[in-house]
């Protein structure tokens, strides 16, 4: 060990519950992190400064302006840019000792276990439910614990998954909530700190994991109200009853809605009918609007009249999700029983 390791790892080491055996199983771990938005940021910049050997980085997402509040290892000049690519420099710049194995694409039940399968620990920061039940059954497969994280407004929510036969996720949420109600940020927003304090929880509990330090919080969650400022942890109960996870799903699929509404529109449907005459309408925020879109009018949600809607027009709804836009055009088609509104059904990505 160099005089420069132990005068980086200085004010670490010189804990009692640390010393240079900590240090050194830092030097030795392997931690993937899903995700390198608001929870991923803090994550991985101070795991990185903490000298963990090897930092896994899954992200195939590009850095957006209405990403700068809240993930703040970005800066305006790397709009547009690889989320991944933004990330790795962010570790090298902050510890060229550590070694960074980046995977620019979307975690799948195809790739995941193979993936998962290099690394000590995963910590979690991803912000959807699909992602969370494929981290926490491909964790379960493997025997990996995890750390997980979520915020929400001005909710935010930690625990550590699988831990040496602890709950894991799905003892917390055995079913997904209905997706139409189910949290988003891009719906319900996040107080930008938030999601900078919940990562940083998260890294305390992966260190303490790595290093082996009294009590990770396993068998409990954290919720914190930051309005009021209140911290508070429940006790959390394994379900002996539940069925071991022997192998992985279409988690998509799991986590959506049980029924196909009539006026509901895949991608190829809609595509047919984008060469007939048509109103297309982005309900979402302009921003949102400006920074991807597939044509038509924006008028926000809540701005929204049924006086807009165009008679003898089919009018198309669309939004980010499909979420949103199935609300509006189920709201709007009662009020306006003649009217032929429908809405698309399917993730804006499917057109990038």
């Amino acid at each position: 060990m160099t005089q420069e390791y132990y005068s980086r790892y200085a004010r670490q080491t010189i804990l009692p519950q640390m010393g240079l055996e900590g240090q050194q199983r830092l030097s030795q771990a392997k931690v993937l992190i899903i995700g390198c938005g608001g929870l991923g940021g803090p994550v991985l910049s101070y795991l990185a400064a903490a000298g963990v050997g090897t930092i896994g980085l899954i992200e195939f997402d590009t850095v957006s302006l209405s990403n700068l509040h809240r993930q703040i290892i970005f800066e305006t000049k790397d709009i547009d840019q690889q989320k991944i690519e933004v990330a790795k420099h962010r570790i090298q710049s902050l510890n060229p000792n550590v070694t960074v194995l980046s995977y620019n694409t979307q975690l799948t039940s195809k790739n995941a276990l193979e993936i998962f399968l290099e690394f000590d620990l995963i910590v979690d920061g991803s912000d959807n439910f699909p992602t969370r039940y494929l981290v926490n059954d491909a964790c379960e497969i493997l025997n990996k614990p995890f750390v997980y994280g979520a915020i929400h407004q001005f909710e935010g929510q930690v625990s550590v998954f699988n831990y040496k036969g602890s709950c894991t996720y799905r003892d917390l949420y055995n079913t997904p909530p209905n997706p139409e109600t189910a949290p988003n940020c891009a719906i319900g927003g996040v107080l930008g700190p938030i999601a900078g304090v919940i990562g940083s929880l998260q890294a305390v509990e992966a260190l303490k994991i790595i290093c082996d330090i009294e009590s990770p919080l396993f068998n409990e969650i954290l919720v914190v109200e930051f309005q009021s400022m209140t911290f508070r942890k429940f006790k959390l109960t394994k379900n002996t009853e539940r069925p071991k996870i022997s192998a992985l799903i279409d988690y998509e699929a799991f986590c959506a809605s049980k029924t196909k509404e009539s006026f509901a529109l895949t991608k190829d449907e809609f595509n047919a009918l984008a060469k007939e005459n048509i109103y297309l309408i982005d309900i979402r925020e302009p921003y949102e609007h400006e920074e991807f879109n597939i044509g038509g009018e924006n008028i926000p949600m809540d701005e929204l009249e049924k006086e807009d809607i165009r008679a003898n027009v089919t009018t198309i709804l669309y939004c980010a999700s499909g979420i949103r836009s199935k609300t509006l055009a189920t709201k709007l088609r009662k009020s306006l029983p003649t009217a032929d509104i429908r809405y698309l059904d399917c993730s804006l990505k499917e057109f990038i």
